[in-house]
């Protein structure tokens, strides 16, 4: 298990951008990896109420991954713990917590996820690697029948991190886009609301 205060910097981009950054960095097509997050949530969206999102990610065909964030003054908290394929099968049928990790800290905090249920996928073409002194991520997203891009950059240090990040798409010409995070996306367009 990994528990980690995570940093990022998010701008949705055009396809014409992220076709351009692809270029900039002389990323092929075969570096990017598919994966998918099956995301979870109460009725009266309790996670969501805790600034947080709860997933199961697969990928490859046998690599799972169940990840409780929570939003944080700075950043989010993270807890990642693998999971076996029938673990998660078991989640997907079930909507049930496998033991561990993620389990132990919503009982700590005394979240009510008695009443989860599956709201849905999203599928993620991405390539990552290092720039500056972080991680920079590029995504292709497709779910409900939307698909956006996006530009990622994973840093320790949010002052620091936040300049490389505008000044690369300065650099770039890219403007500064609000961009709310993946599963806020999903909300957005599950609900028809489909701003950012």
């Amino acid at each position: 298990m990994a528990k980690e205060i995570e940093i990022e910097f998010k701008n949705l981009l055009t396809k014409e951008e992220f076709e351009k950054l692809k270029s900039y960095f002389q990323v092929n097509e075969s570096s990017f990896q598919s994966q998918t997050n099956y995301y979870f949530e109460t009725p009266d969206f309790t996670i969501k109420e805790h600034g947080g999102a709860l997933r199961i990610r697969k990928k490859s065909l046998t690599s799972y991954t169940l990840t409780l964030k929570i939003k944080q003054a700075v950043g989010h908290l993270e807890i990642n713990q693998k999971i076996s394929e029938t673990e998660a099968s078991t989640m997907l049928k079930t909507f049930v917590l496998p033991d561990g990790e993620v389990k132990d800290y919503i009982n700590e905090v005394k979240l009510n996820l008695n009443a989860l249920v599956l709201i849905g996928d999203l599928t993620t073409n991405r390539v990552e690697f290092p720039y500056e002194n972080g991680l920079l991520v590029l995504d292709h997203s497709t779910y409900l029948n939307h698909e956006d891009y996006e530009l990622e950059f994973e840093v320790s240090d949010e002052n620091i991190g936040r300049q490389q990040f505008i000044n690369l798409l300065e650099k770039q010409q890219i403007p500064q886009r609000e961009t709310l995070n993946k599963i806020r996306r999903f909300f957005n367009v599950k609900q028809g609301n489909q701003t950012n």
